[in-house]
């Protein structure tokens, strides 16, 4: 049976040409719908009746969504572009498309490239793309194989619910790595309520990663773009402001800001990206792959992270969430292993030594390791807030601010000044 074909390249004038010889020669390719626009492909797709769509780089409203639902749907996909418009390979591998052809190429070539898409196999070169093997819906698009050689860090900074301090460690953290020479990138990715930006006395109606997310949705985005949107708050630090509004989560697509985060990855050596607390989905919208899901950002930040700051409060009841968050991670995310990190560690909460008694609960309800304990300083926090500065800038003597720094060190690869006490921390990780 020949592989059923969907089409979408209206307007372009090889088309009828490339049909007519797809539907005359034994290529084992039957087109069995010509659409003219992105909806008709979706809807087409929907029915089942088509394994791949072969569509063009310039078809109107292609963006990133559209060719994860077309995943979704079970549709390959092979795009379509003029000879030599290296600018529309580049944008489809942005989307997602791994199988990427100029126009000009011989019918039996397009064909085999269809049933390499269908059958998951890498894509042949030919003289246009090399893309890399097709990647998980919620994976980062292909990219090109010559990546720089510096490729940066992501961290991801993320907790239970409640306040337990998982902004005052990101900004932290993304601050002191700056000041150590290390090039960062701040990225609020809170879908409940980002507030990095007031934070750090930002406008919260920039565009941020919102715009950013625009943009790789439709394959424009780049490093330039992204630099264009960051603030820069200081040498080596640049601050990806988050929604003003927490109810344009939608804006946030998991795609989108897997693509934001990778090019996050060329901009800087280090992204810090503060994250929502919630990892819950929603059992009814599990089966519609098309529907947003408000903490599909959060999965995608996690699952693109090299690291995962899982941020505890240090009383009882921050204890028990976070030993209830870890198993849930451990449910949704197996493969993520997470470095706990005990924030505003005081005495009065947890009888006797604090951090050794913290340090035994986690590991015999949760099984983790404590790697990091930072101290309470109200005073300077409360400062830096009223301020919209950094401890840096406000306590540079702080207890916090100094644990931080070391925090920093560690998660950016980088030695701490001999000059500076180092970070207490429990036992270390098996």
């Amino acid at each position: 049976m020949p592989l059923q074909v969907f089409t979408a390249v209206t307007g372009a004038a090889w088309e009828s040409a490339l049909v007519g010889a797809l539907d005359r020669a034994d290529h084992g390719v039957a087109v069995v719908r010509r659409c003219v626009d992105v909806s008709e492909l979706l809807a087409a797709a929907a029915t089942g009746t088509g394994q791949a769509a072969l569509l063009s780089a310039d078809l109107r409203r292609l963006d990133g969504d559209a060719v994860a639902h077309l995943e979704a749907a079970g549709v390959a996909v092979v795009g379509l572009v003029d000879p030599g418009d290296e600018r529309a390979v580049e944008r489809l591998r942005r989307l997602g498309v791994t199988h990427v052809l100029p126009a000009d190429a011989e019918p039996e070539a397009i064909a085999q490239a269809l049933r390499e898409a269908v059958a998951g196999a890498p894509a042949g070169s030919l003289g246009v793309a090399d893309p890399r093997t097709a990647l998980p819906l919620l994976g980062v698009p292909a990219q090109p194989e010559d990546r720089p050689a510096g490729r940066g860090r992501i961290v991801a900074v993320w907790g239970p619910l409640g306040a337990p301090g998982r902004t005052t460690v990101a900004v932290g953290v993304a601050d002191e790595a700056s000041r150590l020479g290390v090039s960062t990138l701040l990225v609020d990715a809170d879908v409940y309520g980002g507030v990095v930006a007031q934070v750090l006395g930002l406008l919260d109606e920039s565009p941020g990663l919102a715009g950013a997310a625009r943009q790789a949705s439709v394959g424009t985005l780049d490093g330039a773009a992204l630099a264009r949107l960051a603030w820069t708050v200081r040498p080596h630090l640049r601050v990806l402001t988050g929604l003003a509004r927490a109810d344009r989560w939608p804006e946030l697509r998991p795609r989108a800001v897997s693509a934001v985060l990778d090019e996050g990855r060329r901009l800087a050596e280090l992204t810090v990206v503060d994250c929502s607390f919630c990892l819950e989905e929603d059992e009814e919208l599990s089966f519609d792959t098309a529907a947003p899901r408000r903490n599909g950002a959060t999965l995608a930040v996690l699952e693109a992270a090299d690291t995962v700051l899982c941020v505890s409060g240090a009383d009882p009841v921050a204890l028990q969430r976070t030993v209830r968050a870890l198993g849930e991670l451990r449910e949704v995310l197996p493969d993520v292993e997470p470095v706990v990190v005990i924030n505003q560690v005081r005495r009065g909460p947890v009888p006797g030594d604090a951090r050794a008694e913290i340090a035994e609960a986690l590991e015999r309800f949760a099984g983790r390791d404590v790697r990091f304990f930072l101290p309470a300083d109200r005073r300077a926090t409360d400062a830096a807030l009223a301020s919209g500065r950094t401890l840096a800038e406000v306590a540079a003597g702080s207890p916090l601010r100094t644990a931080l720094r070391s925090l920093a060190s560690v998660v950016a690869g980088v030695p701490e000044p001999a000059t500076k006490r180092r970070l207490r921390t429990g036992r270390r990780a098996g």
